[in-house]
């Protein structure tokens, strides 16, 4: 059954008066519902993009379930939307009708506070989000902020493309902070972690996979793409690691990663959500090892990024869904059961 939302329409109106469907939020620890919405109009420095796949992130799923307090209800979720430009804004540069553009979770910033100016956009204070407090990709169409949005490989499909614009980008975000490192832990082997473990290997590097204690299935996965271990979180590598990054929420992972990671070496919490991280020995930390935290993505990030993927050859592992199931993707993705990356097709 298709409903009629009462979601607040973009304040420059709609697009022609038409209308489109999308999986809408209504309050927390609730399914998404089928509902009908206004096309938006895009802005001056707007776009509105027909949405072909996006992406279902972990993000989503702590938004879904309560975990992340909500600034805007009802709520159309989704931050990583691929899609065709439709129109673009009078004071949009270097985007026109018929482009392929990546929408990230980034969907602008104020551009006038110390962050914006320092190009540390990713720390604005007044940011806003896609699918948080901006409606998302979970939709025939989507409105998104030109300056903050990407040109993409032709090298990939749609479907392959959206887990690049959030676990490809947060996670090469993670992995820049722990570059150096000759041996890298992988905590948690889900969408980031299997794009990540490519890069990081494709450069060289010894990568060492960590999954929930006895999730044997993930650890295969993760050998398929060539990780020189995989095994229980809870357990040590056989080599002390230079980096570890932390993609899992629990923060149980962080003495875990610590202890596992030689003196001056760093430990990346990856999520925008993290359960408590418990008191644990100062022998840990000692020896100059470091706890930094990732925070969202800078524009840079993603040039960077998809530089780099239009020369690498990365398998993104894809399980698709319609867009209409969307609450059966995030199910599957709360169960573990997703190997890669869960994406919706837009089939309305």
């Amino acid at each position: 059954m298709v409903t009629t939302a009462s979601v607040t329409p973009h304040p420059d109106g709609n697009a022609n008066n038409r209308m489109m469907r999308a999986m809408v939020l209504e309050a927390p620890h609730t399914p998404l519902r089928v509902m009908q919405m206004p096309v938006p109009m895009p802005g001056a420095q707007e776009i509105l993009l027909r949405v072909t796949a996006c992406g279902v992130c972990r993000t989503d799923l702590h938004i879904v379930d309560g975990e992340l307090a909500l600034p805007r209800l009802p709520l159309v979720p989704g931050h990583e939307a691929v899609g065709i430009v439709e129109l673009a804004g009078s004071e949009v540069n270097g985007f026109a009708p018929g482009d392929r553009v990546g929408v990230p979770w980034l969907g602008n910033t104020c551009g006038r506070c110390r962050y914006c100016l320092a190009h540390r956009e990713n720390l604005c204070d007044n940011a806003h989000f896609t699918g948080y407090d901006l409606h998302g990709g979970y939709a025939e169409y989507i409105v998104a902020d030109a300056r903050y949005s990407f040109h993409l490989p032709d090298k990939y499909d749609d479907m392959h493309l959206a887990p690049l614009l959030c676990a490809g980008l947060i996670g090469y975000r993670s992995y820049a902070m722990a570059k150096d490192a000759e041996c890298l832990g992988l905590y948690g082997f889900g969408a980031a972690a299997h794009l990540i473990a490519q890069v990081a290997q494709y450069e060289g590097k010894r990568v060492f996979a960590f999954t929930r204690p006895g999730d044997v299935h993930s650890q295969e996965f993760a050998r398929s793409l060539g990780v020189e271990w995989a095994g229980d979180s809870d357990r040590s590598p056989p080599v002390e690691l230079d980096a570890a990054i932390i993609f899992a929420s629990a923060g149980g992972l962080v003495p875990q990663a610590l202890a596992a990671t030689r003196k001056g070496g760093t430990v990346v919490c990856a999520g925008i959500h993290m359960s408590d991280i418990p008191s644990f020995p100062y022998a840990l930390l000692w020896g100059e090892r470091c706890v930094r935290s990732v925070a969202n993505l800078t524009r840079a990030d993603g040039e960077a990024f998809f530089h780099m993927a239009s020369r690498v050859d990365l398998h993104t592992a894809v399980v698709p869904f319609s867009m209409k199931d969307a609450n059966r993707a995030l199910s599957a993705l709360r169960a573990g059961e997703i190997d890669g990356a869960a994406v919706l097709i837009n089939d309305f």
